[in-house]
C-alpha cells in the first residue's frame, strides 16, 4: 500500500461505542478527519453526522466503501459483519480498522488475513488496552524485572449482566451467538487475553470448560479456563457474567518469583505492586477517548511512520483462544 500523507476515515456502524470511545478520536489525531458515517437508520447516522460535525452520512456500507473521498474505513459494527465489511473495504483499495474481537470466529479472521495479504490492505484492530497507560506500565514492571521471572497468571471477571439479561426483550447481541460468537465471554475475555498476548506471547495450550447456569439465554455465562504460553508462563481464568452485584470482581493478578501486580481490565483502579513485603498503588489516567492512543498508532502506520501494537495477526490469536475455550459447549 501507498503511504498515505492524510487519512480520510469512514465509520461503518456509528453506535454507542463510537460516541466517546473511539469516534472524536478521528479528529483529533493530527494528519486524521473523520469525514463520514453509516448506520441502517439514516435518521440515526444523520443525527451522529451533525452531531459530530461529520460531512457525510450513508445508510448504506457500499455507498460509504466506494466514497472516493473515503480512504480508510473503521468497522464498528457487531462482530457478524465484521469480516464483512473489512474484506468490502480492503478489496476496495482501503485499510480497515475493525472493532474487537475480530471477528464471530478464527475462520472469518484468517480469511480477513489473506484478503489483508492479497490486497496490501493493511488491517488493524481495536485492542486499546496495548496502548493505555495503566496496562503499558504492567508491562514495563514485567520486563525490566520488578516481580522477578512471571510465573503465572490468573484472570477473574464476575460481573452482574443478569439483571438485565434475565429479560428476552433487554438482551443485546452480545449474547446473540450468530452475531456475537458467543456471550459476555467473547466481548469481554477477548481484551484480556488479547493484552495477556501481548505481555507473554502466543497461548500455546488451553482448555476450558463453559456453561449456562442461570438460563438467561443460550450461550454460556460461566466460563472456566487454563492455559499456558510460549513463554513458559501459566494461567487460570474465571468469568461468570450472572452474579450477584455484591459478588462482582475484574481483576488480573500477574505473579512472579519476586512479587505481584494486579490490577482490573474493566473497572476504575490503581496498579498494586507487591515486592520485598511492601505494596505500592500506582494511578493513572486515560485519554478522554480510550481508543485515542491506539488510533494515534494506526494512523502513524499509515503514514510510515510507526508499527501498530495491535495487528491483525495478535487479534487472530485472541479469536483462537476463545473458541478453543467454549468449544466444547458449542459442540454439545
Amino acid at each position: 500500500m501507498d503511504i498515505l500523507d492524510e487519512i480520510y476515515w469512514g465509520i461503518i456502524g456509528c453506535g454507542n461505542v463510537t460516541e466517546l470511545k473511539s469516534g472524536p478520536a478521528f479528529n483529533k489525531v493530527e494528519h486524521s478527519s473523520l469525514i463520514a458515517v453509516m448506520r441502517r437508520n439514516a435518521h440515526l447516522a444523520e443525527d451522529y453526522a451533525k452531531r459530530h460535525q461529520v460531512p457525510k452520512f450513508y445508510s448504506n456500507a457500499d455507498d460509504l466503501i466506494n466514497d472516493p473521498d473515503v480512504n480508510a474505513v473503521y468497522v464498528s459494527t457487531p462482530p457478524n459483519t465484521h469480516a464483512l465489511y473489512a474484506i468490502q473495504s480492503m478489496k476496495a483499495g482501503k485499510p480497515v480498522y475493525v472493532e474487537k474481537p475480530m471477528a464471530r470466529n478464527y475462520a472469518e479472521c484468517l480469511e480477513m488475513i489473506r484478503v489483508s495479504e492479497e490486497t496490501g490492505m493493511p488491517l488493524y484492530v481495536a485492542y486499546y488496552r496495548r496502548s493505555l497507560p495503566a496496562f503499558l506500565k504492567v508491562k514495563e514492571l514485567i520486563e525490566n524485572g520488578t516481580i522477578g521471572k512471571p510465573l503465572t497468571v490468573n484472570i477473574q471477571l464476575h460481573w452482574a449482566f443478569g439483571e438485565r439479561d434475565r429479560f428476552p426483550e433487554k438482551q443485546t447481541w452480545h449474547v446473540k451467538p450468530e452475531i456475537s460468537g458467543a456471550g459476555h465471554f467473547y466481548d469481554l475475555a477477548s481484551h484480556q487475553f488479547d493484552y495477556l498476548d501481548f505481555l507473554f506471547g502466543r497461548i500455546t495450550e488451553v482448555h476450558g470448560i463453559a456453561t449456562n447456569v442461570a438460563g438467561y439465554y443460550k450461550p454460556e455465562d460461566t466460563v472456566s479456563a487454563v492455559f499456558s504460553f510460549e513463554s513458559g508462563v501459566s494461567g487460570t481464568g474465571s468469568w461468570s457474567f450472572v452474579v450477584d452485584k455484591s459478588a462482582q470482581e475484574d481483576c488480573i493478578e500477574i505473579t512472579g518469583t519476586n512479587g505481584s501486580i494486579q490490577f482490573p481490565c474493566y473497572e476504575k483502579g490503581d496498579v498494586i505492586l507487591k515486592t520485598d513485603g511492601k505494596t505500592k498503588k500506582l494511578s493513572f489516567v486515560n485519554p478522554e477517548n480510550i481508543s485515542y492512543n491506539l488510533v494515534k498508532q494506526v494512523v502513524g502506520a499509515l503514514r510510515k511512520e510507526n508499527e501498530c501494537v495491535s495487528t491483525m495477526y495478535s487479534a487472530a490469536r485472541t479469536n483462537w483462544v476463545i473458541e478453543e475455550i467454549v468449544k466444547s459447549y458449542y459442540k454439545k
